[in-house]
């Protein structure tokens, strides 16, 4: 880390006020995450000096190209941003890329640069695994690069699916149609795809059949051609369910498979997704994605909290958050 002491030029004084925030509260942020910097601006300029100052430069630096490109830059922007500086990352490459403009017109971007990867993977592969804990954007994400794919025409149709294990029940004893049997189970998906393309849009896309949802058991017999095929919460099939399910991929069409091994409710605990990677290793088209507590996106807390499971699950004890 440079100590040596940098200035940037900010190019337009339009741009100061994004740079550091309401009443300078972004500034603020920045010295309370780099006690041992000492940062000062003048005019257009910053000036940085002492521990850590090459860090802050180039974390500037990130900031005004962001700011450049239109991207809003608030607390938990800034936040990412400095994370991602710090773990050596171009945050100006992960936030403005763009997967999908969505419904009104609001564009969905990779938050991390876990993410980033994890989309490239899918555009890329014909079958992805994202792994990881909650909040980590894993079915949202997929389901993102599903519309993507099917507003480009590359594939015809979206075929959603997922294991219904968590209520303890089987889907028969539950009332209503199969929609309806199914509907709690993947509610997460179909909370992303009307976030993706509006209710109106969702409801056209499931009546024309463009949009199929139906228990992981459904699939079996079947081979899904041409279609954008997303199983979430993988980590809950069984290892026989596992295999039925890849070997259902067909001509044209692409898989994700969502899941987080730290959270198996499978009977017996024999999960599909766990050791998947060791059979499947070295396979042409086949990527394995595994996002971690940096690539949560909801709540601080959330992130905390992964943290301390994941310490936990280590044998660790709780220390310093390992921040300047």
């Amino acid at each position: 880390m440079s100590d040596a002491a940098v200035t940037i030029r900010v190019p337009g004084n339009h741009l100061m006020g994004t740079l550091l925030g309401e009443h300078d509260r972004l500034l603020r942020r920045i010295e309370d995450a780099f006690p041992r910097a000492d940062v000062v601006v003048r005019g257009n300029e910053v000036n940085v000096a002492g521990h850590g100052a090459g860090l802050v430069g180039r974390l500037f630096e990130e900031l005004i190209v962001l700011a450049e490109q239109g991207q809003r830059l608030d607390e938990r922007v800034l936040e990412r941003t400095i994370d991602m500086v710090r773990a050596d990352e171009r945050p100006s490459e992960v936030l403005t890329h763009e997967i999908l403009r969505a419904d009104r017109g609001r564009l969905i971007r990779p938050k991390s640069a876990g993410q980033k990867r994890y989309v490239d993977a899918i555009r890329s592969n014909v079958v992805t695994f994202g792994i990881g804990p909650a909040g980590t954007g894993k079915s949202w994400l997929a389901v993102a690069m599903a519309v993507r794919a099917l507003q480009a025409g590359e594939v015809e149709r979206i075929i959603l699916t997922r294991p219904a294990v968590e209520a303890g029940e089987r889907l028969g004893f539950l009332p209503g149609d199969l929609m309806a049997k199914v509907d709690p189970y993947l509610r997460p998906l179909y909370d992303a795809l009307h976030d993706m393309v509006g209710g109106e849009g969702m409801e056209r896309l499931l009546d024309r059949g463009t949009v199929e949802v139906a228990p992981l058991a459904f699939m079996r017999g079947r081979t899904l051609n041409s279609a954008f095929i997303i199983l979430d919460e993988a980590q809950n099939t069984s290892p026989e369910q596992m295999k039925m399910f890849l070997t259902r991929i067909g001509f044209g069409s692409r898989a994700v498979v969502t899941g987080d091994v730290t959270q198996v409710d499978v009977s017996g605990g024999r999960s599909g997704l766990a050791g998947l990677e060791a059979i499947l290793t070295g396979i042409d088209g086949v990527a394995f994605v595994r996002l971690g507590a940096r690539d949560v996106v909801r709540h601080r807390i959330v992130q905390d909290i992964v943290d301390a499971y994941d310490r936990a699950a280590a044998g660790a004890t709780p220390g310093g958050d390992g921040r300047d």
